[in-house]
C-alpha cells in the first residue's frame, strides 16, 4: 500500500491519501496496482475499468480524476 501511494504522490501534486475520497482512493490503489504489476492486464483497459468504476461508485469529478492520474503513472 505504501509502495502504491508513493507511486500516485509521484504524480498528483499534494497527494495524501487522508485528502482523496475513499471511493477514488481505492480505485486508484487498485487501478496504480494492476498497471505496475499485471502484465497481462493492457494499461488501457485497467485505465477504462477504473473510469467506469468511477462513474458509478464516486462523485461527478471522479472519473476525470481517476482518468487523469492513472494516464500521468
Amino acid at each position: 500500500k505504501e509502495q502504491i501511494d508513493s507511486s500516485l504522490a509521484g504524480v498528483v501534486e499534494n497527494y495524501s491519501p487522508e485528502r482523496v475520497d475513499p471511493v477514488d482512493r481505492a480505485i486508484l490503489r487498485l487501478a496504480t496496482f494492476e498497471i505496475q504489476n499485471c502484465d497481462d492486464i493492457p494499461r488501457a483497459v485497467t485505465i477504462n475499468e477504473a473510469i467506469e468504476i468511477a462513474k458509478k461508485f464516486g462523485t461527478q469529478e471522479s472519473a476525470r480524476f481517476i482518468n487523469g492520474v492513472l494516464d500521468a503513472l
